[in-house]
């Protein structure tokens, strides 16, 4: 099953999308491998690497932020944060209870991308993903500002490296849900990592 035309994400929205998902995949791999630098041992290739492309991540992290505030084709920010509205909440427990049914009848939840539990997870995926790339980012400007012995500085390092697990949780969960809907017929993957525009999907006013 494709989706309307008038449904898919616009060029904008996808270049941020695939852009913060390859930072965030390098991010998770070089993590595997890195040593932090502490006293006399120097940091080795994947650290560097790491705090590189975390700063990457930043940009197109905002970059989404911005486009998410701008454009004119896609999930309204109140749906990726509904946290404020008891309609929107009430919405997004009827979709849970949804999607629970489903699954105890063994069976996949249907993929509506507009639909209040889908909105709601990424707009916490990108909090998350925001807050370790600004937490990263903060970490290799501290010391050049004089701030590496900062207390806030440390907590805020101590919150990266426990939500560290959290981020491989929403990729894996988030990609291992997409290549199901993909093989049920209920969301072509290629067309949100495609860069060619289609008509009526563009994000940002001309």
């Amino acid at each position: 099953m494709t989706l309307p035309t008038s449904s898919r994400h616009g060029k904008v929205t996808r270049i941020a999308h695939a852009g913060l998902a390859i930072a965030v995949i390098l991010q998770l791999v070089s993590s595997l491998f890195m040593q932090v630098p502490r006293g006399e041992r120097p940091a080795n290739f994947a650290f560097e690497m790491h705090e590189a492309v975390g700063t990457a991540a930043l940009a197109f992290a905002l970059g989404f932020w911005a486009v998410i505030m701008l454009r004119i084709v896609g999930t309204d920010a109140v749906r990726l944060f509904p946290w404020a509205s008891g309609t929107r909440l009430a919405a997004l427990k009827a979709d849970l209870a949804a999607h629970v049914r489903a699954l105890r009848r063994l069976r996949l939840p249907t993929y509506d991308p507009e639909g209040a539990l889908a909105s709601a997870v990424h707009g916490l995926g990108l909090l998350l993903i925001t807050y370790m790339a600004l937490s990263g980012t903060m970490y290799l400007i501290a010391p050049r500002a004089g701030y590496e012995d900062s207390t806030l500085l440390h907590l805020a390092m101590d919150v990266h490296e426990a939500f560290g697990n959290l981020v491989w949780v929403y990729l894996i969960g988030h990609a291992g849900l997409a290549v199901l809907h993909h093989l049920a017929g209920g969301l072509p993957i290629a067309q949100m990592w495609s860069l060619r525009s289609a008509p009526n999907s563009g994000d940002l006013p001309e």
